[in-house]
């Protein structure tokens, strides 16, 4: 083997290629990168692997259908009902021990077969609740208005009926106009302890009352001057003595307010699916409940704004038995 000379020049590198190797370094971090954007796009949401792949973005949500009667019916009104999971006991017998109601005008009254159970309320003890609906809401709001004007309470006694109006409390709708039970109503008013309450439920009722309205009038709970306020008063009496909380007596008193006043919670469900884009199951009750939403002239200024709904009749309560 020939031996390379001392000093003599050894034969110069080629220069490496600068732009191949460029070409390299791009398509690994090509590489690098699309092996990021699978490991955090795909595989972390799997769900999303097959609109990658095919290129589409993910779906809009689809938009809830434009509100007719009949949905809106179905959310506000549904025909199963609303039941409130109370015990309601003895209740009921009470109040025709008290002579708040008159059994012999009730049977009178509700002579109808499919009234005949709800009569049951008050001969017999009951604990499997109230159920509210379309066919049975008469009986309700004047049973529940027989338990609010018996029932001693502070909103009665210390509130604008018992101090502003204490000479004149037998000209109201909800006292003048009770006509179902065996005593006079001006007797009746706030005589008996049918539901037991501690000072702090009594506050408690009175708190939740001033902010619960109705739209035959332009009144709060806490001056249950008709038949609807007596016997939402009389409602969240009973709930508040059974522990319930402010949530579910709000939930609770929309429900009895939209069976009584069926086109103004139809009317009111309209306007916050077309104003506010709202469903009538995601709109805050208490929020609903209050002067701007449920007070006569509360609901005349969103009448005003959406009008009648197309295809829709007028129902609603009267503030008498």
């Amino acid at each position: 083997m020939e031996e390379e000379s001392p000093g003599k020049p050894t034969k110069p590198q080629a220069p490496p290629n600068l732009t191949l190797l460029l070409l390299v370094s791009l398509g690994a971090l090509a590489v690098v990168l699309v092996g990021w954007k699978y490991l955090f796009e795909i595989k972390i949401n799997p769900s999303q692997r097959f609109l990658h792949l095919i290129g589409q973005a993910q779906p809009t949500p689809t938009a809830p259908p434009a509100p007719t009667v009949d949905l809106l019916k179905a959310e506000v009104v549904p025909e199963a009902g609303y039941t409130v999971k109370l015990a309601w006991g003895d209740i009921g017998k009470k109040l025709v021990a008290s002579g708040a109601i008159d059994i012999a005008k009730y049977q009178q009254n509700y002579k109808e077969e499919k009234h005949q159970e709800l009569l049951a309320y008050l001969t017999d003890t009951q604990d499997k609740g109230i159920t509210i609906n379309a066919d049975n809401a008469y009986f309700w709001v004047n049973t529940l208005w027989a338990l609010g004007l018996p029932q001693k309470s502070d909103v009665l006694e210390k509130g604008v009926m018992g101090t502003e109006y204490k000479d004149k409390i037998g000209s109201f709708a909800s006292t003048g106009g009770w006509t179902l039970g065996a005593k006079k109503a001006v007797d009746l008013y706030s005589s008996s302890g049918i539901i037991s309450l501690t000072a702090e439920q009594q506050a408690l009722v009175n708190k939740i009352s001033q902010g619960i309205y109705r739209p035959c009038c332009g009144n709060p709970t806490s001056f249950p001057d008709c038949n609807h306020g007596m016997a939402i008063l009389g409602l969240i009496e009973l709930m508040v003595a059974q522990g319930f909380s402010e949530k579910e007596i709000y939930q609770a008193a929309l429900a009895f307010n939209s069976y009584w006043f069926s086109q103004t919670y139809l009317d009111l469900a309209y306007y916050f699916q077309t104003k506010e884009n709202t469903l009538w199951k995601d709109v805050d009750p208490q929020k609903v409940l209050g002067a701007t939403y449920s007070s006569g002239p509360g609901y005349q200024a969103i009448k005003k704004q959406i009008g009648n709904i197309p295809g829709s009749t007028t129902a609603g309560g009267s503030c008498g038995a």
